[in-house]
Formats: structure tokens, sequence, C-alpha cells
């Protein structure tokens, strides 16, 4: 390990994941599991059952006062005045040119609007919210005093259940409650980064022990599994949910990754929207798309894209996907052969791969 983890923050439940016999590794600062029992085990065991991930690593932001809702339509694509109060969206920030600063969550709480970023961009939002704060707007980075926990998998109802009263019924996805959680108070959404049902519960750190064991207590009647950041890795990427640093970045816009219908110019202006509704209109040059590849093989990000003896692209994210068994990947590739059925070639290691465009997600049985 080329970081000494006793500079890494710990979560509450870095104890139990060790306990369990995860394999830890540095993310984001953090001292993370990677693993318990393997990736394909874990990854199937959300896909058939239910599984818990401490996702404690992210980052959350309050927003608050009289022009939080003026700064955030400013500040992200999305329409935040479309929100009801406990309704959550997927939004991002982008650049004056149009380039992506982070995707994010946006919840309209009871007082406050919270942002949910990505653990590795901490910082850099932070510094850039806080750059183009207006009066009348409070920010408060409130990432230490939450312990996020995410139960996911067809199973993740019913075993929420067994920890609250609350009606769950009418608690439809992208909604959020703050009722108790096995008897604490706790602020929890119907979201997730899998493709399957599931909760996102934002625990105060004192409370998340308790809260741990009562999850994995309820737990044992669904075969619940604890699950890592590989196989988070290749849920998310079976459903074609882009990753921060990989398939999104500063050096990619909302249009070409296929996050158009996040941006919203018609609510008025924010930071780079001159640049992304040019982008639009003028259609972008190449596309991010889901890629089947023919043969036995693993793709990796940064491995080429090819057409004949051109260079097209490069790998963003790749792996073999647990799910459907066959080597799935995601890359930018030029307009004219991002259409799904045509095909291109992936170089691993001087040998070509043939690759089929496919209509997104790789696995369509989501529920």
């Amino acid at each position: 390990m080329s970081e000494n983890k006793d500079n890494l923050k710990k979560t509450a439940y870095t104890d139990f994941h060790i306990e369990a016999g995860a394999k830890m590794v540095p993310f984001a600062g953090y001292y993370m599991p990677v693993q318990y029992g393997g990736i394909i085990k874990e990854h199937n065991a959300v896909r058939n059952g239910v599984g818990l991930f401490d996702l404690s690593h992210m980052g959350e932001f309050a927003v608050a006062g009289p022009n939080a809702l003026k700064f955030l339509q400013m500040m992200t694509t999305n329409d935040v005045a479309a929100l009801d109060t406990w309704q959550i969206q997927y939004s991002c920030m982008t650049f004056e040119d149009g380039g992506i600063v982070d995707d994010l969550l946006v919840y309209n709480l009871d007082d406050h609007y919270m942002l949910v970023v990505n653990a590795a961009n901490i910082d850099k939002d932070f510094k850039w919210l806080s750059d183009h704060l207006i009066d009348g707007v409070e920010l408060i980075n409130r990432s230490d005093d939450f312990s996020l926990l995410a139960i996911q998998g067809p199973d993740a109802k019913k075993l929420m259940e067994e920890l609250t009263d609350f009606d769950l019924d009418g608690l439809t996805y992208y909604n959020a409650a703050e009722e108790e959680i096995a008897g604490k108070v706790t602020l929890f959404s119907r979201t997730g980064y899998t493709g399957e049902d599931g909760f996102e519960l934002y625990i105060p750190p004192e409370d998340g022990p308790e809260i741990w064991q009562a999850i994995m207590t309820a737990g044992k009647k669904y075969n619940l599994e604890l699950i890592g950041l590989g196989a988070r890795d290749s849920l998310r990427l079976e459903m074609k949910m882009a990753l921060y640093g990989n398939d999104i970045d500063q050096t990619t816009n909302p249009i070409e990754s296929g996050l158009g219908w996040i941006v919203k110019p018609a609510k008025g202006p924010f930071i780079g929207s001159d640049a992304v509704v040019k982008i639009k209109e003028e259609k972008p040059k190449r596309k991010l798309v889901c890629l089947v590849l023919k043969d036995k093989c693993f793709p990796r990000k940064g491995y080429t894209i090819m057409e004949g003896d051109e260079v097209v692209g490069e790998i963003t994210s790749g792996t073999v996907s647990p799910s459907l068994g066959i080597p799935i990947a995601m890359g930018y590739v030029p307009k004219r052969l991002a259409k799904s059925g045509n095909t291109v070639e992936i170089d691993i290691r001087g040998k070509r791969f043939t690759a089929e465009v496919i209509k997104p997600p790789f696995y369509k049985k989501s529920k």
C-alpha cells in the first residue's frame, strides 16, 4: 500500500469491515473496503437479494438562506425549482466551457438543501461553490456529520421494513424522509447507484455502530451481504451510470456524456449554460457509448478504441459483467460511430478485440 493507512480517515464502520475480513484500500483519503467475499459474489447478492455498502466517504454540503434556490439554480444544470420538499434530483455543475465540475444529488429538505458530492471532489466542489457564493446563502461542509450507508437490492424494502415503522410504499424513487430507523431519527432516501431498489441512510456517526448492528441482525433473514467498492463499480457500470474521474470530468460535457436530460437551460442561466447550449445546438462531435466485446478479454480504462488503423477513442470504464458473463465497457467515440450496431476494435496489449455499440444499459433486468 503506497499510502500509510494511519494517515487515512476511518468511517464509523471501519472496525466492522476489518472484522468481516474485508480487503481494505486507500480511496479518496479514506480507508475503505474494496471487497469481502469476492466482487462477483457481492455483485450478484445485490442483483438477486440485498447488500449493504459503507459510503461514508461521500461529501454532503448544506445550502441554506433566503437566496439558496437562486444560488443553486446558478450553480447546477438541473431545475432545482422543480423540487418539492423531500424530493431529490440528479444534477451536475459545469465550468464556463461546459466541462463537468462534478455530478451530484440535490436534496430539498425541510429548511435547507443538501448536496451529495463525490468523495474525491469534496474539497474542489466546496471551493467552487464558495468562490461563487452570493449574499443570503449559507454554505456548510457537513461531510463529517454523516456516516452514509446504502441498502441495495430487490430485498432492500423488506429489510428496511424490519428497521422502521415508516410507510415505505409511500416513499417513491428519488424521495427522502426523516424518521426512526432502528430507534434513531435518521435522514434516508430511496436512491442508489446500482440500478436496483434501495435506500441511502445519512446517519450521525455516533449512531452508526448501533444502526449497523441492527441492519446486520435484521439482514440475516434475507442473506444480507456486505458490499465493497469493487462490486459498487461493476453494478453501476452495468447500468451505464457515469463515474466521475472515469467517464466524466473537466474534459467532458453533459451532452456528449449522455447527461443532457439533467440540463435545463429554460430555467435560466447557470455557470456554463451558454457553452452547453451551444454544444447541444451544434451536436457533440463524440458520444459516450456502451460497448460489448465479442471475445473473452478484460477491457480496462485507458485501452484504445480503434477503427481500422485510426485511434478514435479510449475505454473510460470496463469489466467482465458479473450479471451477463461478457466483457463490457464505456468509452467516447466519434458521433458517426455512436449508433447501436456499429462495431469498433479495442486494442488490448497489442491484440484487437471487436466491440459492438449497444443501447444502454448493459443490464436490462433491473428492478
